[in-house]
């Protein structure tokens, strides 16, 4: 199901958080995640997806995982209902 327009604007507000980390905080602490979409990019996307409990969950147990005892790799964020419902129909 596509996000309507509730969910947009609240989303908005984590949105902006993520890209002030980014852009002032992340370049001073160097490169360390361990995941493909970088912690960042799966937080915006997840936010750009899902609505915002859903992402800020998906959000907070992917930072967890994101440690030195994790081997990381790829790991990108779920397909929101509609977008799934379309992967079966193109697959099935």
């Amino acid at each position: 199901m596509e996000l309507n327009a509730f969910w947009k604007i609240i989303n908005q507000v984590p949105i902006l958080l993520i890209k002030f980390y980014r852009l002032y905080i992340s370049p001073l602490l160097g490169p360390s995640c361990r995941f493909y979409p970088t912690c960042s990019n799966y937080a915006l996307e997840a936010f750009r997806t899902h609505n915002f409990f859903y992402a800020l969950w998906l959000t907070v147990w992917r930072v967890i995982r994101c440690n030195p005892f994790s081997k990381g790799g790829y790991d990108p964020v779920p397909l929101s209902g509609e977008k799934l419902k379309s992967k079966e129909r193109d697959n099935g």
